[in-house]
């Protein structure tokens, strides 16, 4: 009987043991949902924003706290949000400067819906990002200056909006940008040419009828074109 007992007792212990390591502490968990939060606040401010007609966003449920369960959304080991793919998705409406609360985003991928409004000044706090892919969309106003920040951008698509203004002449300054490209659009006074923007051909900015320039042929200056 004491023998039965010994063995009961040892058994228990090991499960107890099992359960400690196998199953998160209420610390870890809390930590988990505390560090998602702001991020499933981005992306739903993002999705009250937007209409969408084919549910694509359906997943997307404020009550489940950690968002790298929702569709369209890839996260890292970390749990933190690495990407967002919601190309052709036949979404309306506008972005949000929320979306730059989403510190270890490398891409923000919105191309081909039907997005108005401007590009949130926001977007230049996403210094991990390596593509912003915003093409085909309705979008209006400037470049954000604060763009520029984004010093590991590799692709950046603007092209077929309605975007105005002068091209950031601190865009140059990204150096690891391989793909630009803001065409067909309403940009106006002259093409940089300087740092990266120096291998970039003249498709990159076709069809802004305001837009003069390549700067390098010395006959234009940047301050100059038809802006007004």
């Amino acid at each position: 009987m004491a023998i039965r007992t010994l063995v009961q007792v040892a058994a228990a212990a090991v499960v107890v043991i099992l359960l400690n390591t196998l199953a998160p502490t209420n610390a870890n968990v809390e930590g988990r949902l505390a560090r998602n939060f702001p991020l499933g606040d981005a992306l739903y401010a993002l999705r009250r924003s937007v209409k969408d007609p084919d549910n694509v966003l359906e997943s997307w449920d404020p009550t489940l706290v950690d968002p790298c369960t929702w569709f369209h959304v890839t996260c890292d080991g970390d749990n933190r949000v690495t990407r967002l793919d919601l190309g052709n998705a036949k979404l309306s409406g506008s972005l949000v400067p929320e979306l730059g609360k989403l510190e270890r985003l490398q891409y923000l991928e919105l191309y081909m819906n039907n997005l108005v409004g401007s590009i949130p000044e926001e977007v230049g706090g996403l210094k991990s990002l390596v593509s912003l892919d915003l093409y085909h969309n309705n979008l209006t106003g400037a470049i954000p200056d604060s763009l520029s920040k984004l010093s590991n951008l590799k692709f950046l698509r603007l092209n077929t909006n309605r975007l105005t203004g002068r091209i950031p002449r601190q865009l140059t300054k990204l150096r690891n940008l391989k793909i630009l490209d803001v065409s067909n659009n309403d940009l106006c006074g002259t093409i940089p040419t300087l740092g990266s923007f120096s291998k970039f051909s003249e498709e990159s900015f076709r069809n802004n009828p305001r837009l003069e320039g390549p700067e390098l042929m010395g006959f234009v200056r940047y301050d100059t074109g038809r802006c007004t």
